[in-house]
């Protein structure tokens, strides 16, 4: 029941195939779902953090596009844009299931989406939510979303180091966001003609028109640094 609630969400909060990243109908009714089963269950921890965490995703909607539709990172996002009253609601329901105990999957992702709610994230913090996350449910998935907190942790060359030891184990080949991470974790350290190449197997990859764009844009960036002319003094 959970997991369809959440796939619901998700295909609202980064819809797959559609022209616009975020599909507000079903984004609204799975929370409006998912808040009636919490209503009915308010001492089951995992109902009460997936609600928190399709509210805390869901209270930054307005940002994560611009004017022009395109997609925006949540570092550059415009935090006025937030709504602060899902952020505290989601907040609170976060706190009520981690008293409860018994935490799971859930109720720790919605507690790594309060730190990214604050007004600057604290990464080590969400570091150890993903270690914690890993022990209770260790997929790739969430080894990759791991390794992308370590980076802005610790640095692009350990977060790279962690994604090329996915990657070279293969079950996220076909995953898009591996290839943009390590990507931007490569043009980070100024490896231009690695990053274009990683993005454009991202692009390869993506199906939403929002990402595709994004990553194109990425692309014809990196590309251009590599066709720059380099100064050099005589």
């Amino acid at each position: 029941m959970l997991a369809v609630l959440y796939l619901v969400f998700n295909e609202g909060y980064a819809a797959t195939s559609d022209e616009e990243l975020v599909r507000r109908d079903l984004c609204a009714e799975a929370i409006r779902l998912t808040g009636v089963l919490a209503a009915l269950m308010p001492d089951e921890p995992e109902v009460l953090g997936l609600l928190a965490l399709m509210l805390l995703h869901d209270s930054r909607r307005d940002a994560r596009v611009d004017a022009e539709g395109q997609l925006v990172l949540l570092e550059d996002q415009d935090r006025t844009l937030w709504d602060r009253d899902q952020i505290a609601r989601g907040r609170q329901l976060v706190q009520r299931a981690l008293a409860i105990g018994r935490v799971g999957p859930y109720a720790l992702q919605a507690a790594i989406a309060a730190e990214h709610a604050n007004d600057a994230t604290d990464w080590p913090r969400v570091v150890a939510l993903y270690d914690m996350l890993m022990s209770v449910n260790p997929t790739p998935v969430v080894a990759l979303n791991r390794a992308v907190a370590v980076a802005l942790a610790e640095g692009p060359e350990r977060g790279l180091e962690l994604i090329d030891s996915l990657a070279g184990e293969g079950a996220l080949d076909g995953y898009h966001l591996l290839h943009a991470a390590r990507a931007d974790l490569l043009r980070r350290l100024g490896r231009n003609a690695e990053a274009a190449a990683a993005y454009r197997r991202a692009l390869e990859l993506a199906t939403s028109p929002v990402e595709r764009a994004f990553l194109e844009g990425r692309v014809a960036g990196v590309t251009k640094l590599l066709q720059s002319p380099v100064f050099r003094y005589p």
